[in-house]
């Protein structure tokens, strides 16, 4: 096939264009860049030294004698996107390209509005190139298993049964955002459900859960193929926190109870599932769903697994709960379906192994590099709006928070 990967600078999407080089097919890499320019803004960056997209690819031509094509791309140009979609008549387009931090999104109404504009407006383009250069193509789009929210029911793959007043029909999951990041994922899901309705298109949206991991079989093979790995405030996932935290001797920082719960993933798993996804495309109109998540652990677990990693090699560490700068529940109930791509193929990476085997040791490699001071939250959802981040100085970078956004009490 070939395939346009957007997004493919990003911590997903470079190690999918790698995987999917990989496994034979054409890929373009395309990318705004500006998820480098959003590290700058908020004196972030990424554990692991990442390379320019020039350099990756022209070391993967060299390892692999694989071509993986560059283009630089801003969505937000349709014009530019529909000539990329008409230049390269991709027969599926994996979508990454977006805005995906939810505590950026909350740190004030401009961010909300860059993140609502930069993923909604992109999305949009990118459907209207489709209709317009490769009306067969196959969008799959990367989704969160955060638009449906914590649910006091058991969440389907996407769509429900449901009968009302005597009637029967299968509709969308009623979803449940907790940001305005994942808002802008749900407008996502509708404007590419009605598309696909309208137009004919075909899309799958892949709903995941948080991705853990330090890397893939092909990132693993030279330093300049290296992805991603963020563990602040603003971009790292929880269980990148925990390790980062660890490896320097800090508590473990769970928020609130700790009861949050939500679906994981390995992001050896999240390729595979792009791929498997990819070569079983839909119908022409059909608009399908997949949850993409292999386990489901809350919070507390995870920093209780990440402890017991660290006390097999004889080191102690602690737990400690901050108050939650969040508006989630901190106790619910939450089982979420996730069998279609297990039906396709899929063998899940188990989370214990991976911690052991790949994440600690790679946090351990790099810790020189870790940043205390960007363990602790610095946006609250309640007051998000009234926020102010700062362009970071030369040397060292920082987000500076206005007062007012500071949890209270």
């Amino acid at each position: 096939m070939r395939v346009i990967v957007l997004g493919a600078d990003g911590y997903l999407g470079w190690p999918t264009a790698l995987h999917l080089s990989a496994k034979g097919h054409d890929v373009v890499a395309a990318d705004s860049l500006i998820r480098r320019r959003w590290d700058l803004r908020c004196g972030t960056e990424s554990l692991v030294p990442i390379a320019g997209m020039k350099r990756r690819v022209a070391r993967w031509k060299e390892l692999t004698g694989k071509q993986i094509i560059w283009e630089r791309l801003d969505l937000m140009s349709l014009p530019d996107t529909t000539a990329l979609i008409a230049q390269y008549t991709p027969d599926v387009v994996v979508h990454f390209a977006e805005q995906r931090s939810a505590p950026y999104s909350m740190i004030s109404g401009p961010h909300a509005v860059e993140t609502q504009v930069n993923n909604v407006v992109g999305t949009l383009n990118l459907l209207f190139a489709l209709r317009e250069s490769a009306p067969n193509c196959h969008l799959v789009k990367l989704g969160t298993m955060g638009e449906y929210g914590t649910p006091n029911i058991d969440i389907e793959e996407g769509f429900i049964e449901i009968e009302h007043n005597g009637r029967k029909d299968r509709l969308p999951y009623p979803k449940q955002p907790g940001s305005f990041y994942h808002l802008s994922k749900v407008h996502d899901s509708h404007n590419i459900m009605f598309t696909c309705r309208a137009w004919g298109l075909r899309a799958t949206d892949l709903n995941q859960g948080v991705v853990y991991g330090s890397g893939t079989p092909e990132t693993d093979m030279h330093s300049e193929l290296r992805t991603r790995f963020d563990y602040d405030d603003i971009w790292g996932t929880v269980l990148n926190r925990f390790c980062a935290q660890s490896a320097v001797g800090h508590a473990l920082t769970v928020y609130g109870k700790g009861g949050q719960t939500r679906g994981f993933l390995d992001i050896r798993d999240t390729v595979r599932c792009v791929e498997l996804a990819a070569l079983n495309p839909p119908d022409s109109g059909e608009f399908r769903v997949f949850n993409q998540f292999t386990e489901q652990y809350s919070v507390s677990q995870l920093a209780e697994r990440v402890k017991a990693a660290r006390s097999a090699h004889g080191l102690e560490t602690t737990i400690t709960h901050l108050p939650n700068p969040r508006t989630d529940m901190e106790a619910h109930y939450y089982k979420a379906k996730h069998q279609r791509l297990l039906d396709l193929g899929l063998v899940p990476h188990n989370l214990d192994d991976s911690l052991i085997d790949h994440v600690i040791g790679l946090v351990e490699h790099y810790k020189r590099r870790i940043k205390p001071e960007l363990f602790a939250p610095r946006v609250d959802w309640r007051f998000g709006g009234r926020g102010k981040i700062k362009a970071a100085p030369t040397g060292r970078r920082r987000v500076a928070i206005a007062p007012s956004v500071a949890r209270r009490g």
